[in-house]
């Protein structure tokens, strides 16, 4: 609580500012016609159950932890799906058939209810993965294609063939990137092609001073003089790709008509005779004498050089099961029957995912039919997570999208499809470039359903926002939002999403390490998430509603990121960190914790630091109970700032202003502070915010204490 001294010092500072015209200015734009958002808070400001350790869910899910979380008050829930960033098939019910009578192959979940409940479901791992790492995580995994193994194989995805697609193999290429970290001399490759190889392909190597996975448009694939193939003939191949040697550091092979022929889980179903397969990359040197020197690292492990991949055949079977030594971390998708039946979701419908990437169109559609037939409420239906993550090219992405979305429409064509669920970008997401050079990621997306005539399909757009890299989080980055969130959704409507698609964070935080649980994090959530909403978005998602507190996979030293709560070694909560109380200042203090619209405003405030950084922020909401709330966020760490707030409706003759009497609600750091300790970090005090009543009038200066985010509510008095 703040002092009784302190609050006389800062009312005294105030009342000086003010009788020396020192205090300066939230203006509001009240105009009717000008409202930025309306939203229904328990609909709007959500949160996320996602992948926990196995021995843990049991635990988060009973019922007094389940309240807890409950009490921050978050409404929607969105589920997330992290078995597709692991490169894994997701079982979301263990039971299921196999394609394979004997019991492997693509396996499709049983979509007829049972007694029994689905309270926990796993990822299992490819067998034909060609990722050495991607955007997700690299501890589950390697890359078959220099494994050192001539009896494993990278295969592309079936799905991306014209027995699938409709269209020509050449208009979905495939490819293989070698990354050789460093760039190298290099005149031959070494293809070792399994069942089905290509036909047709192309050598090339990048050319340029960028990232060629990273920052594709930022450089270009070129031909080796040799590389180009039109009659290949599988086997052991070894291809002089030029006289002279050529330095690089990024080799891709792009393939284009396949040989049709079948892998080794034979020709029983078609798709293990579509697509590409190779067992095994050799790249270096040849020389005069035909002796080859290889560059690569061949490891069933992470030290193996790195290659990346098109896509991955989603083919598997029960072994696969990815479980760790001690069979605890491994990684548990809450079951849907659990997360239904929890009371976490609050009755509420749902933001629920399916497998697009490693999965088929038939467990996708069965996962739907059986959350239909539980009658669980869902709302949207996210396609896939992170494409652009797995590197997967936009039209293969559409590609996959429109037959997934065929298959759900036949369980319900009202089910509401989105994606692609982007990683948290703060600029245009780049493709290499298509044969127009268009690189715009999103933009060829929406191109490639519109062409398709599918357009109807896509009902939202989804992304995750995660702004700030690395393990430090310097305070001047608290600055840049809400400008960062509003940015990266005006880039998604430029790259041409319609107006009437709707925007959805479907995972956010600001990925900061142990500042998301000091008063930063607080702060950050507040201006964010208020910041979505007045940039026009429909709902976001706070990440994690789960108690689960890691350190942070790159920071191993921190013990901040992604949480509400502190837990024990038994993963029971035991203290609310910053996030937590400005969840509740968000939805119990700012908005009302009605089912009833709610319209957001603009403010603007010339509160700035000399660097030009506005300090202070503003939020006005104008609730259904008729008064006003403004959500007041001082991003200033070390200084207490003075206001004057005014309200300034273009229909009436003069500004007005708050008056009578006043509540105001505090959350700063006399109410909290963190003291960093590893996994034994701790907050104190620790809350809760500080509440006051007063009455205001037109003369009433506003004092916002250092590192504060703040809720003011009253009525407003026309001035005279």
């Amino acid at each position: 609580m703040i002092s009784l001294r302190n609050f006389a010092l800062n009312a005294i500072l105030s009342l000086a500012l003010s009788i020396a015209g020192l205090a300066q200015t939230v203006r509001v734009d009240a105009t009717p016609g000008h409202v930025a958002n309306t939203f229904r808070p328990r609909y709007a400001l959500g949160t996320t159950v996602d992948r926990v350790p196995s021995n843990a869910t049991d635990i988060f899910f009973r019922p007094d932890q389940v309240q807890q979380i409950l009490s921050a008050g978050w409404g929607v829930v969105s589920y997330r799906q992290n078995t597709e960033l692991f490169v894994q098939a997701w079982h979301w019910n263990p039971r299921g058939t196999w394609s394979d009578p004997s019991g492997k192959g693509y396996f499709v979940g049983d979509a007829k209810p049972t007694s029994e409940m689905i309270r926990h479901s796993y990822g299992y791992s490819l067998e034909h993965r060609g990722f050495t790492r991607n955007g997700g995580t690299e501890l589950d995994g390697y890359s078959r294609l220099d494994d050192g193994d001539l009896d494993t194989y990278w295969k592309s995805n079936p799905y991306l063939t014209k027995e699938f697609t409709g269209e020509p193999d050449a208009a979905h290429p495939q490819w293989v990137v070698i990354d050789l970290e460093k760039s190298e001399d290099i005149n031959a490759i070494r293809i070792a092609w399994a069942e089905p190889y290509a036909r047709s392909f192309q050598v090339q190597y990048w050319t340029g001073s960028a990232d060629a996975m990273d920052e594709q448009d930022k450089g270009a694939w070129n031909n080796f003089p040799n590389g180009v193939v039109a009659a290949g003939k599988g086997g052991d191949a070894v291809l002089k790709l030029t006289a002279t040697p050529v330095n690089a550091r990024y080799v891709r092979i792009l393939m284009a008509v396949s040989s049709g022929t079948c892998d080794t889980h034979g020709a029983g179903d078609r798709r293990n005779c579509v697509g590409f397969a190779i067992k095994e990359l050799y790249l270096g040197t040849l020389d005069a004498s035909g002796n080859f020197h290889d560059l690569l690292r061949h490891s069933p492990d992470q030290q193996q050089s790195l290659t990346y991949c098109s896509s991955v055949d989603p083919w598997h079977q029960p072994s696969d099961l990815y479980v760790t030594p001690d069979r605890m971390e491994s990684g548990d998708q809450p079951g849907l029957d659990l997360f239904f039946n929890s009371g976490i979701t609050r009755g509420l419908p749902a933001v629920v995912p399916i497998a697009l990437l490693y999965g088929t169109p038939e467990d996708s559609a069965a996962q739907m039919a059986y959350l239909k037939a539980r009658g669980y409420p869902v709302s949207y239906i996210e396609m896939g997570e992170e494409a652009d993550g797995q590197y997967m090219q936009p039209e293969d992405y559409a590609a996959l999208y429109i037959q997934w979305a065929t298959a759900l429409h036949r369980v319900d064509p009202a089910f509401k499809l989105g994606g692609p669920s982007f990683q948290g970008v703060t600029e245009d997401i780049k493709a290499w470039p298509d044969a127009q050079g268009r690189t715009s990621w999103f933009g060829r997306f929406l191109h490639y359903l519109k062409s398709h005539g599918r357009l109807a399909d896509f009902a939202f757009m989804s992304f995750e926002h995660y702004p700030y890299d690395g393990c430090d989080t310097p305070w001047e980055n608290l600055y840049q939002e809400p400008g960062l969130i509003t940015h990266i959704m005006q880039v998604w409507r430029d790259d041409g999403l319609p107006l009437n698609i709707p925007l959805l964070d479907t995972e956010t935080n600001d990925h900061g390490g142990e500042a998301a649980v000091d008063i930063f994090g607080a702060l950050w959530l507040g201006d964010s998430f208020a910041g979505f909403l007045t940039a026009g978005g429909k709902a976001t998602f706070y990440y994690h509603a789960l108690p689960y507190s890691p350190p942070h996979p790159v920071c191993s030293n921190s013990w901040g990121t992604y949480h509400m709560f502190m837990t024990d070694k038994s993963y029971q909560i035991k203290q609310r960190t910053s996030q937590f109380f400005a969840a509740q200042l968000l939805t119990q203090e700012w908005a009302q914790p009605v089912d009833e619209d709610h319209k957001l405003y603009r403010a603007s405030s010339d509160i700035k630091d000399v660097a030009g950084h506005v300090l202070v922020t503003a939020y006005p909401l104008l609730r259904p109970d008729g008064r006003w709330s403004l959500l007041l966020i001082n991003k200033d760490h070390d200084h207490a700032h003075t206001l004057k707030i005014s309200f300034h409706d273009e229909g009436a003759s003069s500004d007005s202003f708050l008056a009578g009497r006043m509540e105001m609600i505090t959350f700063g750091g006399d109410q909290y502070q963190w003291h960093p300790a590893g996994k034994n970090g701790y907050a104190d005090p620790d809350g809760p915010p500080a509440a006051s009543t007063f009455d205001a009038a037109e003369s009433t200066v506003y004092t916002l204490p250092p590192a504060s985010i703040n809720v003011l509510r009253g009525k407003l008095s026309t001035s005279h």
